[in-house]
């Protein structure tokens, strides 16, 4: 290298692996260099970007006039620290956790942060089970086995049905509008002291449960699959690794993915506050009637990471053929494109990487991946560009990949610090 030079920040990581290959074909694969140091409890990267960057926005949203709402790092924290305070005070605590039954929204990330910051045990469940469900069966089981001391619904009469089906003696309602009888404005929560909050937050452990995220339910009652802070913050730093220009600026993001599921709710949630970056929560969705909001988005977001499923890069790839403006835009600050959820059409990838093309000039990286709610969900990633949809890579730092023969085919198995310790309340399944 010429002296005065400097040498250009790798953006993607350029694994090694050591492989183990047993007589009855069954393969392990694992990364031999040992993941960086890292912080292992939510907390503490809240109170480092909070010091470090307090005036940093952290979190916005759209308010009903179409303006971006935001909360910055020093805000958030505060906020969070008096709304743990007032959870503690209602009684909650490690067996008498948060359930969270609405969407998106400023008032839900609090919530999970502040649970975060006094372990406090949080559940955010799909709003299909208390908006669309007519009997309310699989939000009945969840309200059993979990027992949750509050239950956050942003609409108290949009919810109320399903608030009256889990009803329980003790169990504290918190709303944002229309509060029932007994029920607790939102707003009342940033009103307590903070420092019980930041006494609990001190005995928050790698061991300490997160939140319980739960699986579709599609074979049964929904299991909650148990997800500490050792866990999810060991997965960012496997993300760390992986996807290294995080680290060279605060990532900013634009995600209308639902927190309930863990692509959104763990790994791009904590992608932004882990490493000191921007989540702008999109209302938009890849529907009809729901798409245009997303574009209004980006005209004025440029990310530098972007996630979607397969169908919004096929409504979005058609607007940004037509928008030149808009596709220098979305493109500018572009790190990589991910896709998760299901497989992407052919046409489709052909399309983006020949628009990532004409507004860079160079190959923009579009790849998924394969995870679960049960890992983290990062587990293995894929970093190369590449000339077709589907590779879903190679097993991050800190993970050992099997590979088992099975009717013909390979069954994966991983093994690592950030898979879950099992599910909530039952044994047999774990």
């Amino acid at each position: 290298m010429i002296a005065g030079d400097t040498e250009a920040p790798a953006r993607f990581w350029q694994p090694r692996f050591d492989y183990e290959h047993r007589a009855d074909g069954t393969v392990l694969m694992w990364q031999p260099d040992p993941l960086e140091p890292h912080d292992r409890v939510l907390p503490a990267y809240l109170d480092y970007w909070a010091d470090a960057a307090p005036d940093r926005t952290w979190i916005a949203r759209r308010d009903a006039d179409g303006d971006w709402r935001r909360i910055n790092f020093a805000e958030g924290r505060a906020q969070a620290h008096a709304i743990g305070a007032a959870l503690l005070e209602l009684g909650l605590g490690p067996d008498r956790p948060l359930l969270i039954l609405s969407e998106n929204s400023l008032e839900h990330a609090l919530l999970g942060l502040a649970c975060a910051c006094t372990g406090i045990p949080f559940a955010p469940v799909s709003p299909a089970y208390a908006l669309m469900s007519k009997d309310h069966a699989k939000l009945r089981d969840i309200a059993a086995l979990l027992r949750p001391g509050a239950v956050f619904a942003d609409d108290g009469a949009g919810f109320a049905p399903a608030l009256q089906a889990i009803a329980a003696e003790g169990r504290q309602v918190i709303t944002v509008t229309d509060p029932g009888p007994g029920a607790r404005r939102f707003e009342t929560l940033l009103q307590a002291d903070p420092e019980p909050a930041r006494v609990a937050q001190a005995r928050i452990t790698p061991d300490t449960v997160l939140k319980y995220l739960f699986t579709s339910g599609s074979t049964g009652s929904p299991k909650a699959v148990i997800n500490t802070h050792g866990m999810i913050c060991t997965s960012q730093a496997m993300i760390r690794d992986c996807y290294r220009f995080v680290t060279h600026r605060p990532p900013v993001v634009l995600d209308w993915a639902p927190w309930n599921h863990t692509a959104a709710g763990n790994k791009v949630f904590y992608l932004t506050l882990t490493n000191g970056g921007t989540y702008y929560i999109d209302d938009g969705r890849p529907a009809p009637g729901r798409f245009e909001q997303t574009l209004r988005n980006l005209r004025e977001v440029s990310c530098s990471w972007y996630f979607n499923v397969p169908v919004g890069y096929d409504l979005l790839v058609s607007a940004l053929e037509d928008d030149e403006a808009l596709a220098r835009t979305f493109f500018a600050d572009l790190g990589m494109l991910f896709y998760a959820g299901a497989g992407m059409a052919q046409h489709t990838w052909d399309r983006l990487a020949a628009v990532g093309r004409q507004a860079t000039g160079r190959e923009v990286v579009l790849a998924t991946g394969l995870g679960s709610t049960e890992t983290s969900p990062f587990a293995l990633a894929f970093t190369e560009v590449q000339d077709k949809a589907g590779n879903v890579g190679v097993p991050a730092r800190g993970l050992v990949l099997k590979l088992v023969p099975k009717g013909g085919k390979l069954e994966a198995r991983l093994k690592g610090p950030t898979i879950t310790p099992g599910y909530f309340r039952d044994a047999v399944r774990t």
